[in-house]
């Protein structure tokens, strides 16, 4: 594994322990170059509640691999999670800077009804 990488997944342990701490329920974000995934997960951390992702075949059709799309799936998420009964969540960035595609997904979902 590379160095950028370890460093990532050094920084989400560091988050995810803190959100453990709190038992605050997680609003977790994965990226890789071509899709932008969401996830909603349980404050023990055993079940995932809702999830939203460019893989879904509604989103699959457009561009996945970029701010418009990030913006869909956070619209996405957050409609599922009021469906679930969740409203309050720790934004988990999975070691991600809070940049471009995963802020515009924040966003969106805090537009949505989504409170971080």
């Amino acid at each position: 594994m590379n160095e950028k990488k370890k460093a990532r997944l050094r920084r989400a342990q560091k988050t995810r322990s803190h959100i453990r701490e709190k038992s605050a329920v997680r609003l977790c974000v994965h990226r890789t170059p071509r899709h932008i995934y969401a996830q909603i997960i349980s404050a023990n951390g055993a079940n995932v509640l809702a999830t939203a992702s460019t893989v879904e075949a509604d989103l699959r059709n457009e561009i996945t691999g970029n701010v418009n799309a990030a913006s869909k799936v956070g619209q996405l998420i957050a409609e599922r999670a009021k469906a679930a009964g969740v409203t309050k969540v720790a934004f988990d960035r999975s070691g991600f800077k809070y940049h471009g595609r995963v802020k515009a997904l924040a966003d969106a979902a805090r537009e949505n009804g989504l409170e971080f």
